[in-house]
C-alpha cells in the first residue's frame, strides 16, 4: 500500500526540463540575416534570462534565510 505524505509537506514548484538552446537560435538567425527573426529572437531569449534571473534571485534568497 502507498504510503502517503504528511499534508504539511512542501511540494517542489521546480521546473527542470528543457531550455531552447538560445545561443544557437541566435547564431543561425544572425547568419540569415533576417532581422525580423533576430529581433523575435533576442526578445524570447531576453524573457527566458529575465525568468531566470527573477527564479535565481529567489532560491539565492531563501538559501540566505536558511544559513
Amino acid at each position: 500500500m502507498p504510503t502517503k505524505k504528511p499534508s504539511s509537506a512542501k511540494k517542489s514548484s521546480a521546473r527542470i526540463g528543457p531550455v531552447p538552446p538560445y545561443g544557437i537560435a541566435i547564431r543561425e538567425a544572425v547568419a540569415r540575416g533576417d532581422a525580423a527573426e533576430m529581433k523575435k529572437v533576442a526578445a524570447a531569449a531576453r524573457k527566458h534570462l529575465s525568468t531566470v534571473q527573477t527564479a535565481l534571485d529567489k532560491l539565492n534568497a531563501t538559501m540566505a534565510k536558511k544559513a
